[in-house]
């Protein structure tokens, strides 16, 4: 238990201090408050407490109907008053999750414009991109210690939002907090706005982004480097994470900037660690071995070879060559199965299976081998669709998998819903109840033959906000493979289908403040191994993890003058 923190002191008093969302208390000031900032007259008499004040707004959020009238509902309350946002974001998680983050957000970004009304966060955009430097120069960003950007080129499976993408890297930080306990005065919002390709938007009256078509080529990779350049003159130590950035630009990116700061891509790393991690749970739970998996990809875009890259390290740590363990990937995209000698992307090479090994295959088409045609030859234990293909996963596609295979492990993860390749429920009626689960967004829980299955999320929030808690605490200076390897291993050891096969493979969403620690632990002491971080003790690390997890509760207000 935290000890009581000291009174803060402030100059700011009246509107101005009840203007600043960090400390806005609302009817929370306490009497002597409101005779010392100036605040009788511009609050109700009624003094409250947070308690009370969550029970007013949690009744108010009940009262709206629809999902986006709940995210505008949230994204109000954040930009008045951060404490009792995060105390009932907190407090309601589980309900609450879906609306901040996947997949109402995904609405957030397409109605950016129409609700834009506060500034939070910073908007880079090319026509400013000389004053990159001076725009990061602001002293009210000092203590910033995560960023979260996009370029709002591919915002979840929605595509191109532009400026509009501003609403990932609110709602990713928005979790660091929640989940993790990252204090929400040191993360840093940032769009790269460097126009869009979406009409509809750029015929859009109110559109807030640079109304432009979107920069590209060397144009477009002087303006990143010219970003990274000031990030780390002005933060050498921060930590900044990708997000929603176009395929061709994610990998790419992340192999550049990897060295020269510390920084991760969430699509390609979070959504591989979270994948690997609750497939590990999948496989212990059936008793059986990772290395033993046929896996397919459907969707080899960055995010499905990130989940590859990341399996296939676990795979050649449980003994197989690395040969051997390319052998077990069908990677699936817009030619059908990725075969050796077809022009592919560097990071879908790995993934490409040799023309010999399926020169033997019964083939619908000849020249193409599709879907169907991978699930009967190859046979796999585990289909995994990043494709934002919604319905791609067909009953006779699941029905065939379920025909060789007693548990297949299916996971539609393409997020918003709409992009899902297959409902749970589908899933299970097609595989006979016998599927193993997971989806990127939250679905109801199915009822079958009398028996309840509750959908694992496999949601990156289980891996992000402990990955950057873990990198904070320990002070590392990059992030490695391995890092991401042990917070996979890690969300696996706490999966409660260790202990009960027939439990979820994922602890519940009200717990991923526990998770959040597991998985900084992991992180921390991975990051000291590799020479990444200072050296200290488990204990010391612990301890530093404990002392970084902010809790939103109001503190005691001194005012010391102009």
């Amino acid at each position: 238990m935290k000890s009581e923190r000291p009174p803060l002191e402030l100059r700011r008093k009246g509107p101005e201090l009840l203007r600043h969302p960090l400390l806005n208390k609302g009817t929370a000031f306490s009497e002597a408050e409101r005779d010392d900032f100036g605040l009788h007259g511009l609050l109700p008499p009624h003094i409250g407490s947070l308690e009370g004040q969550m029970e007013r707004r949690y009744k108010a959020f009940k009262h709206l109907a629809t999902p986006f009238d709940r995210y505008v509902f949230l994204r109000s309350l954040q930009d008045t008053n951060e404490v009792l946002f995060y105390a009932l974001l907190r407090e309601h998680l589980e309900e609450m999750l879906p609306i901040v983050y996947t997949p109402t957000v995904g609405e957030g970004c397409e109605r950016f414009s129409d609700l834009y009304s506060k500034p939070r966060g910073l908007f880079l955009s090319w026509p400013q991109r000389h004053r990159l430097e001076q725009i990061l120069g602001d002293r009210r960003l000092d203590g910033t210690e995560v960023i979260v950007v996009s370029d709002g080129e591919r915002i979840l499976g929605l595509g191109d939002q532009g400026a509009g993408g501003m609403g990932i890297p609110i709602g990713k930080l928005s979790l660091y907090t929640a989940c993790a306990g990252i204090h929400p005065a040191t993360t840093l919002p940032i769009i790269l706005d460097v126009g869009t390709d979406n009409q509809e938007r750029l015929a859009d009256p109110i559109y807030v982004g640079w109304r432009h078509e979107r920069v590209r080529g060397q144009e477009y990779d002087d303006f990143v480097e010219a970003f990274i350049t000031a990030v780390t003159k002005r933060w050498p130590n921060v930590l900044l994470q990708w997000e929603d950035f176009a395929r061709g630009n994610a990998t790419r990116m992340l192999a550049k900037y990897r060295d020269r700061l510390c920084t991760f891509n969430d699509d390609v790393q979070g959504t591989a660690a979270v994948a690997a991690g609750t497939l590990l749970a999948a496989v212990q739970a059936s008793g059986g071995k990772l290395a033993d998996q046929r896996i397919v990809i459907f969707g080899a875009g960055s995010a499905g070879c990130g989940i590859g890259a990341l399996l296939l390290r676990l795979m050649m740590s449980e003994g197989l060559s690395e040969g051997e363990a390319r052998s077990r990937f069908y990677a699936m995209d817009r030619p059908g199965l990725l075969l050796e000698g077809m022009d592919l992307a560097d990071f879908q090479k790995p993934f490409a299976q040799t023309r010999a090994r399926v020169s033997d295959w019964q083939l619908r088409e000849p020249g193409r081998i599709d879907l169907l045609d991978v699930m009967n030859n190859a046979r796999p234990t585990t289909l995994i669709g990043v494709s934002g293909q919604p319905g791609a996963f067909t009953e006779e596609i699941l029905r065939t998998m379920a025909k060789h295979c007693e548990r297949p492990v299916v996971f539609p993860l393409s997020n918003p819903t709409s992009r899902c390749e297959a409902t749970p429920a589908d899933v299970l009626r097609w595989t006979d109840d016998r599927a193993i689960v997971g989806t990127g967004s939250p679905f109801p829980p199915v009822t079958s033959r009398g028996r309840t299955f509750r959908t694992d999320q496999t949601n990156n929030s289980y891996i992000f906000p402990g990955v950057g808690l873990g990198v904070l605490a320990s002070q590392a200076t990059r992030i490695s493979d391995g890092m991401l390897e042990v917070a996979a291993r890690a969300l696996a050891s706490i999966s409660p289908a260790r202990k009960d096969p027939e439990a979820s493979l994922l602890p519940p969403v009200t717990e991923l403040w526990h998770v959040a620690q597991v998985v900084a632990m992991a992180v921390g002491q991975q990051a000291i191994r590799d020479g990444l971080a200072p050296k200290i003790g488990k204990e010391q690390l612990q301890w530093r993890i404990e002392a970084k997890m902010w809790e939103p509760t109001y503190r005691r207000y001194v005012y010391v003058g102009e």
